[in-house]
């Protein structure tokens, strides 16, 4: 027959720290305190499956549960001596949850159940305490009405009020049973239904809620961010209470092994005499420090002077836990008339920097492996150490929200266009650029401003992804804001803000805040250094960055990446005389002309490829050819395109017409990529022979071996890649002879269409390699525009249609599927082929995971992101049965 309840107290336990899927986190670590002999007060856990009874039960408990609760209750009531519903001795407990991955103040808790109104006389009686006793039952009464009952809190204030008008240290026996008579008839009038007065009913309801609080929408919400699955389910653990709110020698307090912020080998935390729990976390006192060291301004007494006997045991027990767990721990702990009592140790939750401190202190100590330090870390947590970010201390006004795009922080003035940005940068000016969205036009906007907000757009967005290259924070899809580039307004939060009004923007939390805020810069220590150095050691798969400018390639040489997996050519071509060469190859009315501007881009791409080649060293850099519809590289209908005009020396008219011509209904599906090339073909050996000159240049300048790899994008038939190579190689040998030397070089395509996918064996014979293109590959395969899907797949996320956002985490059952048929047929007609990806997932821990099962051979993503993919990499390696005796 199936268990549902496990219990642990006395010195025994029904469960050990190995059963968080079955008991939670908080029922493990108090089975396994009570296996330790330390002090818990004893109780019972009903575990996670119970939970997912109920939900799949049409909220119904499981039979059986109630006799298992009633037994384990008299259990409790042998090992404490008090008896449940008891006038006399009655035995009050916590009804907690407990998922096996912290959910801080996601779920519900219940305090003092059991108490009534004869209870809480004998309470009183027993106590000596009328404060104490009818103090807790209000409490209880306050927490269960809301909790429990759905009462709002509000029902209370008028009440309460009006008793904090006379000292609590004056109130007779019969002021607290008025008190206590008028917030039950609260209750009443506003549920129309009598407080429970029987322990048992309280209990079961208590039991009810904290299920039910598992899909309330903070823990939906917070589950969705954090990628806690709904079937899980939390556990509910029972547990006798204990008071730190007793009076003198009493307290509640929570502790960290370690320094949460700075990882520094030292207890830290807080507490609160005469309180319970809640009172720490609720704000309504301010806590004392714990140790000596913390006293800053020496205004409170730390518990090291209060209680040192205490203390002193709390510390013994605390680095005891540390050291049994291996890990730094959250211990939750109360006083009740001077004994010590442990409710709750689990994973301290602390900063990247202390993360990593805390890691490699553990290792260099012999207490956990090196592996096991790699595996502690969470990649993503690593931006917060490459970014500014907003001082910690300081208060935040938060105005408005959005996607956290491109993480980091800035300061600056509101501008609503490129070339406000630039103008203002000019002038020694910090600005945020504020757009609808942003398109290549906005380039040198972006690249003036300190950083980018956007109303509309995706994590995956021009904006997004043009940021995250440039390591400037970005926040995108703020549907909340309304903003109008002609008036100069910016409407958020209830506040109207004009081009000039100073904002900050924190693109790895999403917030939009009023103000400048001071900023934290980055300093990478040397526990980084060490950190990554072993993940170097470990990982099979290379680590590539995107990058197409001078100081996007030298960040990522600087944080480690092994050459250039993604350089868009079309990027080159963003600022105003770039774009202007461009716009005249597309307008262009003949031959001449047209020669005329594709010398211009050729010698601009040289000198860009040269400068990369020479940075770069002799690793691997991947250029892909021009990729994107030309019509983004003409100028808006309207005064954009007059100024043009003027600016060009060319009739409007023939501008207005070349847009006309150039028009697509989904541009995007449209004449880009490879068809461009294969339309433009005098493209093709623009680029190429820029790539070889460069070549040539790179190597009698630096000594080094140059070996482009040539990408070319969105190629489906395996004749359009043999037409491209063909015109590629006919340039090579023209340049080979011009120079009277070889080159080595590479040609091979972007995997982006399912097409390319199923025919990738015949692909292979003209591609020397694959990249994964996953961005495009993923719009292709569920016909999803990346840039809009934000519109509707947070409702998808939200009512769990699915788990993760395909284009923030490859989707391994449809994309990952085209990817893994991709590189077995590849594999099968060219054995030796390397393959990569460069799309936006190839930053992307879990996304990082899939590729090394894939067994690609390297990972390319924006310079900002290189140290995240080194470290997530290797613990791929791991994950996938590396050696880990390290």
């Amino acid at each position: 027959m199936k268990n549902w309840v496990f219990t642990f107290g006395g010195g025994k336990a029904e469960g050990t720290a190995r059963d968080r899927d079955r008991l939670g986190g908080k029922g493990a670590s108090l089975a396994e305190m009570a296996r330790l002999g330390l002090p818990v007060p004893p109780g019972f856990t009903i575990s996670t499956e119970a939970c997912r009874h109920y939900y799949s039960n049409d909220r119904q408990l499981p039979d059986g549960l109630k006799r298992e609760v009633e037994a384990s209750l008299e259990t409790l009531e042998r090992l404490t001596g008090k008896s449940f519903g008891s006038k006399a001795k009655p035995l009050l407990v916590s009804v907690r949850s407990g998922s096996r991955e912290s959910m801080p103040g996601m779920l519900d808790t219940v305090l003092n159940l059991g108490l009534n109104d004869e209870s809480a006389k004998a309470l009183a009686e027993a106590t000596g305490s009328l404060v104490f006793a009818y103090g807790t039952y209000k409490r209880f009464i306050q927490n269960y009405a809301g909790l429990v009952m759905g009462a709002d809190p509000s029902i209370f204030e008028d009440i309460a009020d009006e008793m904090a008008k006379r000292p609590v240290d004056e109130l007779t026996a019969s002021d607290w049973r008025d008190l206590i008579d008028a917030f039950k008839q609260a209750v009443l009038d506003e549920m129309d239904e009598e407080f429970p007065q029987d322990p048992f009913d309280q209990l079961w309801g208590a039991v009810r809620a904290v299920m039910k609080s598992w899909m309330n929408p903070r823990a939906v919400t917070f589950r969705s961010l954090h990628n806690i699955p709904a079937e899980w389910g939390t556990a509910v653990t029972i547990q006798a209470m204990v008071f730190g709110n007793m009076g003198e020698g009493s307290a509640t307090g929570v502790a960290f092994t370690r320094n949460p912020a700075t990882g520094e080998d030292t207890l830290y935390g807080e507490y609160l005499p005469n309180a319970q729990g809640e009172d720490v976390v609720a704000g309504l006192r301010t806590p004392h420090p714990l140790t000596k060291a913390q006293n800053g301004n020496g205004e409170l007494t730390p518990m090291e002077d209060a209680m040192p006997v205490t203390f002193q045991e709390l510390k013994e027990i605390a680095k005891r836990l540390e050291n049994h767990f291996r890990e730094m721990q959250d211990i939750e702990f109360t006083v009740e008339t001077g004994r010590l009592w442990l409710l709750q140790t689990r994973d301290g939750k602390r900063t990247a920097r202390a993360a990593i401190g805390i890691a490699v202190a553990m290792a260099e100590k012999g207490l956990i492996s090196k592996t096991e330090a790699l595996r502690r870390i969470d990649p993503s947590s690593l931006e917060q150490l490459l970014h500014p970010a907003i001082s910690p201390d300081v208060e935040r006004t938060v105005i408005g929200r959005g996607l956290p795009a491109s993480p980091g922080a800035a300061t600056g003035e509101i501008v609503f266009t490129s070339e406000e940005a630039v103008e203002a940068h000019s002038e020694g000016r910090k600005t945020i650029l504020v757009r609808p969205e942003t398109s290549p036009e906005d380039i040198h906007g972006m690249h003036a401003s300190e950083g980018i907000l956007t109303i509309h757009g995706g994590t995956t967005s021009h904006a997004a992804v043009v940021a995250r290259g440039m390591g400037k924070p970005c926040i995108s899809g703020a549907g909340s804001i309304r903003i109008s580039t002609v008036k100069g307004t910016m409407l958020t939060g209830g506040r109207t803000l004009e081009a000039g009004d100073v904002i900050t923007i924190d693109g790895t939390r999403g917030e939009v805040l009023l103000g400048a805020l001071p900023m934290v810069q980055p300093e990478l220590s040397g526990d980084f250094a060490t950190l990554i150095g072993w993940a170097d050691d470990i990982r099979r798969m290379k680590v590539r960055a995107n990058a197409e400018t001078p100081e996007e390639a030298r960040t990522a040489r600087d944080f480690g990446a092994e050459g250039i997996g993604l350089c868009r050519t079309e990027r080159m071509f963003n600022d105003e005389e770039r774009i202007r060469a461009v716009r005249r190859f597309i307008l262009a009315n003949d031959i001449g002309e047209r020669e005329e501007a594709l010398n211009a881009m050729q010698a601009m791409q040289k000198a860009d490829f040269l400068h990369l080649f020479e940075i770069m060293g002799g690793l691997p850099v991947t250029i892909r050819l021009f990729d994107p519809p030309l019509h983004e590289f003409l100028p808006r209908l309207g005064p954009e395109l007059e100024h043009t005009a003027q600016s060009m020396g060319i009739d409007a008219e023939r501008i207005r017409q070349r847009i006309e011509d150039l028009h697509e209904i989904n541009p995007m599906l449209g004449n880009r990529g490879v068809r461009l090339a294969i339309c433009y073909p005098e493209m093709i050996d623009m680029q190429a022979r820029a790539i070889f000159q460069a070549v040539m240049e790179a190597g009698e300048k630096t000594g080094e071996k140059v070996v482009p790899e040539i990408m070319v994008p969105l190629v489906a038939y395996e004749r359009e890649l043999k037409f491209t190579k063909d015109r590629i190689d006919v340039v090579a040998e023209a340049v080979m002879a011009e120079w009277g030397t070889g080159i080595e070089y590479l040609v091979g395509t972007m995997i982006e269409l399912p097409r390319a996918a199923i025919r990738a064996d015949k692909i292979a014979e003209s591609s020397e390699f694959f990249s994964f293109g996953t961005n495009d590959l993923t719009q292709s395969t569920f016909g999803i525009s990346r840039d809009d899907a934000g519109l509707y797949l947070n409702e998808y996320l939200r009512k769990g249609v699915i788990d993760r956002d395909p284009f923030i985490t490859i989707d391994v059952d449809g994309v990952g599927e085209f990817m893994q048929m991709a590189a077995e047929r590849g594999q099968k007609t060219r054995p030796d082929i390397t393959l990569g990806i460069c799309g936006e997932h190839g930053g992307e821990p879990a996304s990082i995971h899939f590729c090394e099962t894939v067994g690609l051979h390297y990972v390319s993503c924006s310079p900002y992101r290189v140290p995240v993919a080194r470290l997530a990499a290797a613990q791929a390696t791991l994950a996938n049965g590396a050696d880990e005796r390290a």
